[in-house]
């Protein structure tokens, strides 16, 4: 038997994004005597150590941040060289892709994917310009168009976004399965009371999140009901924002930062309700697990209609007025349903991981068979 195709996945970091849970999801499900993945990274990541055990390699280049415009794309030419290897690459870096993608072609890799993981580009106004002008050379150097949803197709890839593969972010459908024992392991850890609702949240510290917004949410909520708790999963660059914004609501009793945890899947069946008042999103792997462990989700209308999957369990709410957002919570928490959600509604969807990989590994043989 020959050697794995190996797939070059070119992300900033291998932290606990929705992109890279999704990488991971697929990658540990993959045949990896037929395909594995190697990563071309800029920044270390928690995934790391479980990649170089399951056989992927690590090549890092400084990003643009660091080594400017300039140097970002010579470290790319220059990687790209050294590695002739690669036929097939899959970049996942939004707009910035456009600058894999042309190094990519310069360097005659055959296989060019794009993929696209969001419906804005992050930063201020400059980084946004920026991140525009790296994304005009994606449709013109990408060979393959992949997304997470119609959403972020339409986003990434504007006229061509018809081309696009969705590709979809699959869990382990049977981790998420809801547990009573797991849900009272949990809240025994973190001190939740049996009668306590708890609200949560799980995603990066960062603008698009919106978790400021969340936290007037909750301030007013505590006023009505008071045996309410808050549990934000995730760490990032505004984190002491998020700190402080919980001592000046004095809500420090009532709020528990989890940070990055390994344990999600059991973190979900501790809550109660996932409120999600996003800004933008490509198509959130966060509520697919959600919805997995039977969890209802309050989420913003910016958000694509293709999250729900059909079990009743999605709420879209306009980000205009807390008060609106609090009566819906209440409403939510006066009506608790029992928690079980069918793995077949995911399944149905094409949520379930074990699907997805099957799917994505043969379009990668196929790849590797015509250009190699």
């Amino acid at each position: 038997m020959g050697s794995p195709l190996r797939i070059l996945h070119v992300v900033v970091n291998m932290n606990r994004g929705g992109a890279e849970t999704l990488i991971m999801n697929l990658y540990r499900n993959m045949d990896r005597s037929k395909v594995q993945f190697d990563f071309l990274t800029c920044k270390e990541g928690v995934f790391d150590a479980e990649i170089l055990k399951m056989g992927g390699k690590l090549y890092r280049i400084p990003y643009v941040t660091e080594a400017g415009h300039f140097g970002f794309n010579r470290a790319l030419t220059q990687f790209l060289k050294m590695h002739t290897e690669y036929k097939i690459i899959h970049s996942h870096m939004d707009k910035m892709s456009g600058f894999v993608l042309r190094a990519a072609r310069k360097a005659s890799v055959p296989v060019r994917i794009a993929h696209s993981h969001n419906t804005e580009s992050e930063g201020g106004i400059a980084s946004k310009t920026y991140k525009w002008y790296a994304g005009n050379y994606i449709t013109s150097h990408a060979t393959h168009f992949y997304a997470c949803s119609n959403a972020a197709a339409e986003w990434l890839y504007k006229n061509k976004s018809n081309k696009a593969f969705i590709l979809k972010n699959g869990i382990e459908t049977d981790k998420f399965q809801f547990s009573e024992r797991t849900r009272n392991s949990i809240r025994s850890e973190l001190k939740l009371e049996e009668d306590t609702f708890v609200l949560g949240n799980v995603g990066r510290f960062a603008q698009q999140k919106n978790h400021l917004f969340l936290l007037d949410i909750f301030a007013d909520l505590t006023k009505k009901l008071p045996n309410a708790y808050l549990l934000l999963a995730g760490d990032g660059i505004l984190r002491r924002k998020i700190e402080e914004k919980i001592k000046a609501l004095k809500l420090d009793e009532k709020v528990k930062l989890l940070g990055v945890r390994e344990d999600m899947n059991a973190v979900l069946h501790a809550m109660d309700l996932v409120v999600f008042p996003s800004l933008h999103e490509g198509l959130p792997v966060t509520l697919i697990e959600a919805q997995g462990a039977g969890l209802p989700c309050l989420i913003s209308d910016t958000i694509t209609k293709e999250v729900d999957m059909g079990a009743g369990l999605v709420e879209h709410l306009p980000l205009t007025d807390t008060a609106l957002w609090v009566e819906r919570i209440i409403r939510i928490q006066n009506d608790i349903q029992p928690r079980n959600i069918a793995n077949q509604a995911l399944s149905k969807k094409g949520y379930d991981i074990r699907n997805t990989a099957e799917k994505t590994q043969t379009t990668y043989l196929s790849l590797g068979e015509k250009v190699i």
